[in-house]
């Protein structure tokens, strides 16, 4: 891999991390509790995982400046869907809980990156 590709990588983890962190935060700001955060395991991984009370949600954050080439959520696809069951179903063998689990996408809107001073958040409930 060239050091460009390397360099592009890089910036889009550390972009995507920022969209993470800023669901969370919005996310406790309304009361929510964050179980876990780029909760990883064989079977892939879930963004977030948090708790209103009622639902158990497992949120996958996608981050775009704009919506021109189709909406963030878009971005799910069936496969990256089954990765996330998959992982959940792993999830909750290992924590039980009563509370219903939920799939949700988050959609981080941030026309200038990491520099948007006020992303648009746009939360898909029960997404897939």
């Amino acid at each position: 891999m060239d050091v460009k590709k390397q360099e592009q990588g890089a910036k889009s983890h550390l972009l995507g991390k920022w969209g993470e962190a800023i669901v969370a935060n919005d996310l406790r700001r309304k009361g929510w509790r964050i179980l876990a955060s780029g909760y990883r395991c064989r079977l892939g991984e879930i963004d977030i995982i948090a708790s209103d009370g009622r639902f158990l949600s497992f949120i996958e954050v996608k981050l775009r400046k704009n919506a021109a080439y189709g909406t963030a959520g878009e971005a799910v696809t069936l496969r990256k869907q089954s990765r996330i069951r998959a992982t959940a179903m792993l999830y909750l063998t290992r924590y039980p809980t009563d509370l219903q689990p939920r799939f949700d996408v988050a959609e981080v809107y941030a026309p200038e990156g990491s520099h948007t001073l006020a992303p648009r958040i746009n939360y898909i409930e029960n997404a897939f």
